[in-house]
């Protein structure tokens, strides 16, 4: 394992004993894709009902987020094609809960029986 100083990161500055406030170093770290989109599904998770109307979320709900792309997972095929239809609607709503324009496609994939 590299030592800790040789691993690669965003900060231009050499490391210091210089102690730095905990809310810019968060700040940095939620900025990242991995971590602002699990942010981004989270919102979405709790607000989905607002995204899709209370019918639609309880046979669908987000599962990821990947760039652009919004994946949700649909409990049937029938209420797979519901969400493909209202794809467009689905990420407008999704985009206005985000407060900003992060998706612009949704896909579906239908949930497998066990």
């Amino acid at each position: 394992m590299p030592p800790a100083d040789a691993r690669p990161s965003s900060r231009t500055s050499a490391r210091t004993d210089r102690a730095e406030p905990v809310g810019s170093v968060l700040g940095e770290l939620v900025r990242t894709r991995p971590w602002s989109e699990g942010m981004a599904l989270g919102r979405l998770g709790r607000a989905w009902i607002e995204v899709v109307g209370e019918r639609l979320a309880a046979e669908c709900q987000p599962v990821r987020i990947q760039g652009s792309l919004l994946i949700v997972r649909a409990s049937s095929a029938a209420w797979a094609a519901q969400v493909r239809f209202l794809a467009a609607e689905v990420a407008r709503n999704a985009n206005r809960l985000l407060r900003k324009e992060a998706i612009e496609t949704v896909k579906v994939v239908v949930e497998v029986p066990r």
